[in-house]
């Protein structure tokens, strides 16, 4: 009976200590990313490769979710404004829409899913495969190697791909608007310029920076800290994409709370 009883508060018990366990290791491991930006020599030249494969090589799957986002959005705000508001307000819907919200969420989302998981994988099969260690037992440090280049990389192209992104589904909706709905385009852009502040460019940059961060350092610390073999590393790649997508929807509520 007495085991019983006990048998919740171990669980809970257990789940704290992981989750404090857990925290530990990300404070250790932001630290040493910190630290390792003094090893210049290391990371520099594998910056632009890791651009590459992490911004340029993402372009097309954000331009494809951008190009219909920006299509329904002209079609729902047509349908939504119908007889009570003026069919110009479309292109202030499109564009605040896609600046300030869904083209920096979307993009991040979908970037978590293809370079937060590819990350995982990389490191969590080096990290099983003991390559990881044999930098270790060499001296030369892991962290600047493999996790600094990242994270810069994608600190800097997560807004770039945003910005593409979100001058596309603008576009879309443009065209969209032009083709179904009837309007003219001195219409459009009166809609878009309506309400626009040259600080919305900026918000989107800033947040889409920030999801960059989270969603390579937590690709990197699933991945860094894999064990288990291949099922590890399976898992540490499922756990990269979910925890970075919820935390690109709070950091979504922070910035919006904080700049807005």
């Amino acid at each position: 009976m007495t085991s019983r009883l006990l048998a919740p508060l171990n669980w809970v018990g257990g789940r704290v200590l992981r989750g404090v366990s857990s925290l530990g290791r990300w404070g250790h491991l932001l630290t040493d990313t910190i630290r390792a930006l003094r090893h210049v020599d290391v990371w520099l030249r594998l910056v632009l490769a890791q651009m590459a494969r992490i911004g340029v090589d993402s372009v097309p799957i954000a331009l494809f979710i951008a190009t219909f986002t920006g299509i329904v959005l002209a079609l729902q705000a047509s349908y939504t404004f119908t007889g009570a508001v003026p069919l110009y307000f479309v292109g202030v819907l499109v564009g605040k829409t896609m600046i300030l919200e869904l083209g920096p969420v979307l993009t991040g989302l979908a970037l978590a899913g293809r370079v937060g998981a590819n990350i995982a994988a990389e490191l969590g099969t080096m990290r099983v495969t003991e390559q990881i260690d044999a930098l270790e037992t060499l001296a030369y440090p892991p962290v600047a190697y493999l996790i600094v280049p990242r994270v810069l990389a994608g600190v800097v192209m997560f807004p770039v791909v945003t910005i593409l992104a979100v001058a596309l589904g603008i576009a879309a909706g443009w065209v969209t608007a032009l083709q179904l709905l009837d309007m003219s385009t001195p219409e459009f852009v009166r809609g878009l310029m309506l309400f626009f502040l040259p600080f919305d460019v900026w918000f989107a940059v800033i947040k889409a920076a920030s999801f960059g961060l989270v969603v390579c350092m937590v690709g990197c610390f699933y991945g860094f800290h894999t064990t288990g073999g291949a099922e590890g590393v399976g898992l540490s790649t499922t756990r990269a994409v979910v925890v970075s997508s919820m935390l690109i929807l709070v950091l979504d509520a922070f910035w919006a709370v904080t700049l807005l």
